[in-house]
């Protein structure tokens, strides 16, 4: 059969987004091997199916709704599917995790599947059956035959998507249409958030047993102490850990002065830095906790200093209009888990009082995409000395804590607002 013998009707175009908004609007870093694909360039992967005789009433118009159903559960994990690539100045591109979905095209052809020329693709399943993808990252065709078969074919951005990789999707798709678990999953590290209470007592045992006779640790470093030991821990084969702490500029920007002291106090706008430091899983593992701890204290120190921010700023000018990410914030998990601890213990949250009363409970919640974990710890309204702690984690390692670090995090319930 030749392509003039063969029509191919389109009955319908949609785009299918996720189902559920799980994902944050972020971008993610293409990797070095990405890069090694040209773009644009893309390939495509067709299923020819005869008619179900499996149950009656398959009809096209039911397995195309099958099809978009499960996609929409399948595009949850696989979130990126749903995205688009964006090129930054630099002319490299970014996969804009935007949930800008994928396009779906429902078609018909007049002839029946078995009359297919399959030896010579270009001209019927190339040019008719194959989705041209013009947008985003994958597009999907779904074409019904006289004979009740049916041709699904799906086009994917190989700079962002492998033969591998397209496997797994497929497959985790098929799994869900048939309502079976899951059997594979994407590669990616998954996110999740909690709210925790930490008690004062157990902030101050912690901060006990990171100090030594010689060195006192803050209580900051230590509670980052032990975060970085149960990241380390979390890690499935992986050599190293990062952990970065946000740093709070004013005070050391004052340069001592009274005058500047009181001007920096209330500047408003961004005066932060995030130093980070790696360090061997085995080490964080095998280590007591205030030898991490005196690594914690270690790479703070050399933040800690006007020098630091002044260098900051000159950097920050000298590479303008191109946008400054931290190390840790953009690309902190390639090689290992990465963690970063903001500071918020002197957050005014007691002060937040519009006349009712203070805040029964207050958190902060910040699912900020980026490549690393993120811990904002802040005073308990209570004035207790407890902590209000939001972590944003990797699900293993929320795991861990919940398994052998219980007895310091202790979930916050509805028992927070009494």
């Amino acid at each position: 059969m030749n392509a003039k013998e063969m029509e191919v009707t389109l009955i319908k175009k949609e785009v299918v987004t996720v189902q559920l908004p799980k994902h944050e609007d972020h971008w993610l870093p293409l990797s070095n091997l990405d890069f090694c694909i040209l773009h644009p360039l893309d390939f495509s992967i067709f299923f020819c199916y005869k008619k179900p005789t499996c149950k009656d009433n398959w009809t096209f118009v039911a397995m195309v709704e099958v099809l978009k159903k499960a996609l929409k559960e399948a595009l949850v994990p696989f979130y990126a599917l749903a995205g688009e690539k964006v090129p930054n100045s630099m002319g490299e591109y970014k996969l804009h995790c935007n949930n800008r979905g994928v396009d779906f095209t429902d078609a018909f052809a007049n002839v029946e599947l078995q009359k297919l020329n399959l030896y010579e693709p270009d001209e019927i399943i190339g040019c008719k059956l194959v989705p041209k993808k013009k947008n985003g990252v994958l597009a999907v065709q779904a074409t019904g035959f006289k004979c009740g078969g049916l041709v699904l074919a799906c086009t994917f951005d190989h700079q962002i998507v492998d033969a591998y990789s397209a496997g797994m999707f497929l497959v985790s798709w098929a799994e869900i249409a048939q309502s079976k678990p899951f059997s594979s999953l994407p590669g990616a590290n998954h996110f999740e958030n909690r709210i925790c209470l930490v008690k004062a007592d157990i902030i101050n045992q912690l901060q006990s047993q990171a100090s030594t006779k010689e060195s006192k640790r803050t209580k900051l470093e230590s509670f980052s102490a032990l975060l970085w030991k149960i990241s380390a821990k979390s890690a499935k084969n992986k050599r190293v850990s990062k952990l970065g702490i946000v740093v709070d500029g004013r005070t050391m920007l004052s340069f001592g002065d009274k005058e500047k002291t009181s001007l920096m106090s209330s500047y408003f706008g961004n005066v932060l830095s995030i130093p980070y430091d790696t360090k061997k899983i085995d080490e964080l593992i095998e280590k007591p906790l205030s030898w991490v701890a005196n690594e914690v204290y270690g790479f703070l120190e050399g933040a800690k200093t006007k020098e630091h921010f002044l260098d900051l700023i000159d950097w920050v000018e000298a590479h303008r209009p191109v946008q400054s990410l931290a190390k840790v914030y953009s690309s902190g998990n390639k090689e290992g888990p990465a963690l970063v601890v903001s500071s918020g213990q002197h957050f005014p949250i007691s002060k937040v009082d519009f006349g009712w009363g203070k805040s029964a409970f207050g958190s902060f919640y910040f699912p900020w995409g980026g490549n690393a974990g993120y811990v904002m710890p802040i005073p308990s309204p209570s004035g207790n000395g407890d902590w209000v702690v939001y972590m944003h984690m990797l699900k293993r390692e929320l795991e861990l804590i919940k398994c052998e670090a219980a007895n310091v995090f202790k979930p916050c319930t509805s028992d927070c607002l009494n």
